[in-house]
């Protein structure tokens, strides 16, 4: 007989379903502070699904892409415990660029982050330097950067920068009217 998805898990059958030991289960729960199973009488642990889902965005980080504890407590910490478990569910990371942040080549994306933030697209710096973020991608590729995650967070260096470039330029522009 087969427990509902919805169902509290043993540490065996929580262990059994993550394909790890259990040991290794009890050391993560040291490590990590988001991971909290019930504790029964006795100090019978049982797993909530939630518990199991972060369980498994921690063992796909660590163990798939290669991330250390403090990585990943790091991410935990950054994050949440909803990304690490999204992580988890689609078994990849996926690169996110801050909205605006690098554009599809025609500033489009650009203008329209300039017109939520209140800005008039005519009163935008040129912008012709920024690249895309497909070019950003093979950049990073270029000089080792394989991971997605590590991809994703030289995206948003990119961000600042392409945001204090546009402070500079409307200082700049701004002081010669």
């Amino acid at each position: 007989m087969q427990k509902s998805p919805d169902a509290f898990r043993t540490i065996s059958e929580a262990a059994d379903e993550l394909d790890l030991p259990q040991h290794v289960l009890r050391f993560w729960e040291t490590r990590f502070k988001q991971i909290k199973p019930l504790k029964r009488g006795g100090g019978r642990r049982y797993y909530r699904p939630d518990d199991v889902q972060l369980l498994s965005g921690i063992r796909y980080l660590l163990y798939d892409e290669g991330f250390t504890i403090k990585g990943v407590q790091k991410i935990l910490k950054e994050h949440g415990a909803r990304h690490v478990i999204a992580i988890g569910e689609k078994g990849a990371i996926e690169p996110v660029a801050p909205v605006g942040a690098l554009t599809n080549g025609d500033g489009a994306d650009q203008e329209n982050q300039d017109v939520q933030n209140g800005h008039q697209a005519d009163a935008r710096p040129d912008m012709s330097s920024e690249i895309t973020v497909n070019e950003a991608i093979e950049i990073a590729k270029k000089a080792g950067v394989t991971d997605t995650y590590s991809r994703a967070r030289l995206n948003e260096a990119l961000t600042e920068l392409l945001e204090c470039k546009r402070i500079l330029e409307d200082a700049v522009k701004s002081k010669s009217e």
